[in-house]
């Protein structure tokens, strides 16, 4: 292939993608005859070599982060469990700007904050706005409707976002309420699952400081396990709804 090493290194971080014709030469020196592999192979590195819209902020997010926005822009379906916040899929901007605002004071300049929003926005529209839109199943604690984020305005814009996209064909959001009793569940957490079955679920553990992957099915089971067992506890959809919209009512009306 006249490739030099520093290429194969690249090549095999995936810093750099790999051209069409370089895969073709491969193939052929590997014995691959099949046409349709031949083709499905070439398309991938086709499609390889086309930037996503997050590239251009590689150097904005943690390494945890932009790994996780590429794996959500290929799953079929996001189980969500939060306890403090709104997930960021879901957030309106003016509660993305409180809920960043307040992670790490005095960490983020005001440039900062507002790339991360247009992040996040740009997110939604990749994510949900897609032909396609993956199924996304949310547990939220009551905390999360109760704890004000900016404003009791903002807070309310929120609650009422939230019971508009909840009533998508492809979203489920459940409340876990307060009489539910202790939750044993300690942080928030992803699971993402993807549409080929030979593909293993991910699992996205985050915090206010850090996050990280866990990709190994002894390692996600779990957390699977775990999110069936809110589901079940939680209220049923319908349910969750009217208490969200019924708090987005108490801030309205000035009653806490």
């Amino acid at each position: 292939m006249d490739w030099s090493l520093s290429k194969v290194i690249r090549i095999e971080k995936g810093t750099v993608s790999v051209s069409t014709n370089d895969v073709r030469a491969l193939l052929q020196l590997y014995g691959v005859r099949d046409g349709r592999q031949v083709a499905d192979l070439v398309e991938l590195a086709r499609a390889a070599r086309k930037k996503a819209w997050w590239t251009a902020y590689r150097n904005e997010v943690p390494a945890h982060f932009g790994e996780l926005i590429g794996l959500e822009a290929e799953a079929s379906a996001h189980k969500y469990f939060q306890p403090i916040a709104v997930p960021g899929l879901l957030q309106t901007r003016a509660y993305a700007r409180a809920v960043l605002s307040n992670i790490a004071p005095g960490q983020l300049t005001s440039e900062q904050i507002d790339t991360r929003i247009e992040i996040r926005m740009t997110r939604q529209r990749e994510v949900l706005g897609r032909p396609n839109p993956p199924r996304l199943e949310i547990v939220l604690d009551e905390a999360v409707l109760r704890r004000i984020a900016g404003s009791t305005e903002v807070m309310r814009e929120q609650l009422l976002h939230l019971v508009e996209v909840g009533a998508s064909p492809n979203v489920v959001i459940q409340v876990l309420p307060f009489v539910a009793g202790v939750n044993t569940v300690e942080g928030p957490f992803l699971i993402l699952q993807f549409p080929d079955p030979g593909d293993t679920d991910v699992v996205y553990i985050e915090s206010a400081l850090t996050g990280h992957m866990l990709d190994r099915p002894d390692d996600i089971g779990p957390y699977r396990r775990a999110f069936e067992r809110l589901q079940e506890t939680a209220l049923k959809p319908d349910e969750s709804l009217a208490m969200v919209a019924a708090v987005a009512d108490e801030l309205g009306s000035g009653r806490r």
